[in-house]
């Protein structure tokens, strides 16, 4: 008689599997769905892509709180008269999903574009927040530190 050894790992990973499959199927919940995002910066804008196939654009919601970004989307469950379900994984009903944004970024000017079931939001960096030169002034006369120019120049006029 020969017996496979335990893997804790291998009975942990079928409980979650079952959990998070049944939490899929379940047309009243959606504590197993998501909305698997993309999120990179690109110069002075931080740019999200988000994935919400099948997805109404006219659901979409998005708000802006205190620096805590709520999106809201709905996919209404397929309907199909006298159907015996043999599977439902794919998840309905309502999503929802909060990014914490961080200072320095112009939160009225985030915009948003639903196309082929990707929601893109575009964040720009705020201008307070953006590298910017600082004039030190010497003398009673100011210069920007590291023009290159007219640093000799200045420093020549000065000297005299």
């Amino acid at each position: 008689m020969s017996t496979t050894p335990h893997d804790p790992f291998r009975a942990l990973d079928r409980t979650f599997d079952r959990l998070f499959n049944e939490g899929l199927r379940s047309p009243a919940s959606t504590s197993g769905a998501v909305m698997p995002m993309d999120l990179y910066r690109s110069g002075e804008r931080f740019v999200a892509h988000i994935d919400l196939p099948g997805v109404d654009p006219e659901s979409i919601a998005i708000d802006v709180e205190d620096r805590t970004l709520t999106l809201r989307a709905e996919r209404p469950a397929p309907e199909a008269e006298n159907a015996q379900w043999l599977s439902r994984e794919r998840p309905s009903g309502t999503f929802a999903r909060q990014l914490s944004l961080g200072r320095g970024l112009a939160l009225d000017r985030i915009e948003a574009d639903y196309r082929d079931g990707v929601l893109t939001l575009t964040i720009p960096v705020a201008e307070e927040a953006k590298p910017r030169r600082i004039s030190v002034s010497h003398g009673g006369s100011s210069r920007a530190i590291g023009s290159s120019s007219n640093d000799e120049e200045a420093g020549t006029a000065e000297s005299a």
